[in-house]
């Protein structure tokens, strides 16, 4: 199908077409890549700031060499982030440019928004980025500081680089969508957050909801005693969310950490979802190792109990 908003794009991935439910589905289109594992902020409801594993920044000549290695697999849209805040790393617009120029159609990209100052935005535009999506779970100053560990006006900080994201975009011309998402949060705090959706939907392209995740059922005891409704497993957009069983991120999305391993879970915080080493193993190899095969039977089979997957799609 035509792909044009975001929001179809995300749908096409967490969508588990026919051909794809196997034990060794067909090259992923879409690839997340962990340029950095670092970042600034310390999020109650994620399992970043509870420091289960080193983090450092993607050694470049590995990069290199991984971008040839998805090309020649068949990936064509490329993430340009994954567990980490990608504008911390000073290369972030050298990498988009290769990226490009190694032939990928479709160089996406999400941030915290603290760090995406207008230089920053213009340079990553100026390299080819064709997607930028803003991660605004926040409804004002106090309830930023509470949630994020960092001092509140940061949050005065991320609207006003928001708005001149779309100001960099539109004086330049360049074709890159510019987006929005935020969690959707129960109560209070969704009635909160109804402000900030209202005063920067009308500026960008697109903006959409997502549920709050139990990220591997690492985090949600601070959500859940406010009262806010948490998911197992990832079902996608809150307005189009899938079953936690089959694991579409186990199908149709591959993620690579900083550190070069192979990663089947959207929230590999502590490196228990390892598929493969790619620093040794080339990308597909990896993509349909056994082990990489009998997580995905299991999900087939409707059943993880056995599986390093068990706590995060039976959560309730």
């Amino acid at each position: 199908m035509a792909i044009g908003k975001i929001t179809e794009r995300v749908d096409a991935i967490t969508g588990i077409a026919a051909e794809r439910r196997v034990p060794a589905p067909p090259c992923p289109r879409s690839v997340k890549i962990e340029l950095t594992a670092r970042c600034n902020f310390k999020c109650s409801f994620c399992a970043t700031a509870m420091k289960l594993r080193y983090k450092s920044d993607m050694d470049r000549g590995f990069y290199l060499r991984l971008l040839k290695d998805l090309r020649a697999a068949g990936v064509e849209e490329l993430g340009m982030f994954y567990l980490g805040e990608s504008f911390l790393l000073p290369w972030l617009p050298e990498a988009i440019e290769a990226a490009k120029d190694e032939g990928f159609p479709y160089v996406f990209l999400t941030t915290n928004g603290s760090l995406a100052t207008p230089e920053k935005v213009k340079a990553c535009l100026r390299a080819g980025l064709n997607s930028l999506k803003f991660s605004l779970n926040f409804a004002d100053e106090r309830q930023f500081a509470e949630v994020t560990g960092v001092k509140g006006t940061l949050f005065n900080t991320v609207i006003a680089n928001v708005k001149s994201a779309v100001k960099v975009r539109d004086a330049g011309g360049y074709d890159c969508g510019l987006y929005a998402s935020y969690i959707n949060y129960d109560g209070e705090q969704g009635e909160r957050m109804k402000a900030v959706v209202a005063e920067l939907e009308p500026l960008l392209d697109e903006v959409y909801a997502l549920p709050l995740y139990s990220q591997a059922d690492l985090v949600s005891v601070a959500e859940k005693d406010k009262g806010w409704t948490i998911k197992g497993g990832n079902p996608g957009r809150f307005a189009n969310m899938r079953e936690p069983v089959p694991c579409w991120s186990l199908f149709t999305e591959a993620r690579v950490t900083h550190d070069g391993f192979l990663s089947a879970c959207c929230f590999d915080h502590d490196g228990r979802f390892r598929m493969g080493d790619l620093k040794t193993t080339p990308f597909m190899e990896a993509w349909a190792s056994e082990k990489f095969q009998q997580l995905r039977r299991a999900h087939l089979s409707g059943d993880v109990r056995d599986t390093v997957c068990a706590r995060c799609v039976s959560y309730g």
